[in-house]
């Protein structure tokens, strides 16, 4: 689309759905994007049909399996009845799976006047999201063949269906909890053994320190001791059918890493300390953790990147950004996983907000975008020193159980994936999350 003069300023999330109308077939992916374009609609419409061409589409039975399938739902402010060309798109209004996706390129605040003629033109409804909800909403993801996804390497993850663990691997001297414990190959091997046995979905590996007053190493030095130790790891058959993730900030190393086998890419900027980073994730098709940062590690701390009014509303504002400079560079919303940041340009009290605020920061973020605000959290407030203070604990590793409560607090109040050093006590945690909110979910 891109190269055919479309601009993608927006992506919905990606659905996995049961097959319709034709269901002796294989299941369905579905999504949206929203975007700017000089075509005209009949323009457009060649355009989408030749890149469907071009994709391998051929005639073949009406709603059966196709490679693609490419629609012009809206057009402006334009309704269009043609013999070619009808919008809006005419069976919109039956299709949750197409509905679903639609409402995702919206924010809860209308945001121009021709997303308000799109509400204007739904049918046997006031809005769209009125419609939305009469085709069942919310209660409809999750269930009756409808589920968001995300696409990693040759395989799409629930990453709803139940919390995931990220075991942390610090290949580093001067990390603060375990800095220097694993900087043989031999001894990181170990480690990832250790972790995958005790409940770990994804390990991620991080060869630059990041706590506070951290000074930077080279793109070099960081993969002197990464790429030995991801070698190592892939050949391991225990991590068959886990994820692996770099913690990075460099573009360089994160092109590397997904080159020797790594499935994500961890960033504590959100792509800020490397104007590389977002075009090069987008090349690599791989998901993007974005994390809200103020200034680096070496300045994180300082007194002007702790001035909040409202924690949660402002750590909202300024990810939407990062996630915003991602989506237009080509990281679809559909790989994109957020993450508030605690412990980073945060005190005690702004990361006790986090936690209990998650809430909050995703209704913020669903006023901009719906699609962005249904991402994955990643919370990672793993023996920080926040927990320490207070529970009176100055050693990092003597903060464990503070870290089992912060968890079990931030999953119950939204996060999807936990960061952690400890991976037994935690996975046993959010096994017994995970069965209180399903017992909510369906109560």
């Amino acid at each position: 689309m891109k190269k055919s003069g479309i601009q993608i300023t927006r992506h919905a999330c990606l659905y996995e759905t049961a097959p319709a109308y034709v269901t002796d077939q294989p299941r369905f992916l579905n999504s949206a994007v929203r975007g700017i374009t000089k075509l005209g609609p009949h323009e457009l419409l060649g355009v989408l049909k030749k890149i469907e061409k071009d994709m391998g589409r051929t005639t073949g039975v009406r709603y059966g399996p196709r490679p693609i399938d490419l629609d012009i739902l809206f057009y402006g402010k334009l309704k269009i009845h043609s013999e070619i060309l009808d919008v809006p798109h005419e069976r919109i209004w039956e299709r949750p799976f197409v509905v679903a996706p639609l409402i995702d390129l919206l924010g809860s605040d209308i945001d121009s006047d021709t997303v308000a003629s799109w509400h204007s033109f739904s049918k046997h409804s006031s809005d769209l999201f009125e419609l939305w909800e009469k085709l069942g909403g919310e209660s409809l993801v999750g269930r009756n063949g409808m589920k968001r996804v995300l696409p990693v390497g040759n395989n799409l993850w629930d990453w709803s269906s139940k919390t995931s663990v990220m075991g942390i691997l610090n290949l580093t001297p001067d990390s603060f909890s375990d800095g220097g414990k694993y900087l043989s190959v031999e001894a990181a091997v170990s480690q990832v053994r250790l972790m995958l046995s005790e409940g770990a979905d994804i390990i991620d590996f991080g060869a630059q320190s990041t706590r506070p007053n951290a000074l930077k190493i080279t793109v070099e030095e960081e993969l002197d001791r990464l790429i030995p130790v991801i070698e190592a790891v892939n050949k391991m058959p225990e991590v068959e059918g886990k994820l692996l993730s770099v913690d990075t900030f460099y573009s360089d190393v994160a092109s590397e890493a997904v080159k020797n086998g790594v499935h994500l890419v961890n960033d504590v900027s959100g792509g800020r300390l490397d104007s590389n980073m977002h075009n090069v994730v987008a090349a690599l098709r791989v998901p993007f953790i974005a994390m809200h940062m103020r200034g680096d590690p070496s300045s994180m701390q300082n007194p002007e990147n702790l001035q909040y009014n409202d924690v949660c509303k402002d750590v909202a504002f300024e990810l939407y950004e990062r996630l915003e400079e991602a989506e237009l560079a080509g990281i679809p919303a559909w790989r994109l996983i957020l993450d508030p940041g605690i412990g980073f340009s945060k005190n005690t009290e702004h990361n006790l907000d986090i936690l209990t605020g998650l809430t909050t920061i995703r209704s913020e973020i669903a006023r901009r975008s719906l699609a962005l605000s249904r991402a994955p959290f990643l919370i990672g407030p793993s023996r920080k020193r926040f927990l320490g203070e207070v529970c009176a604990r100055p050693a990092a590793e003597e903060r464990d159980p503070a870290t089992v409560a912060a968890v079990t607090t931030g999953v119950l109040n939204g996060a999807n994936i936990v960061r952690v050093h400890n991976v037994r006590y935690n996975a046993d945690a959010l096994r017994l999350c995970d069965a209180l909110l399903e017992r909510k979910l369906y109560a």
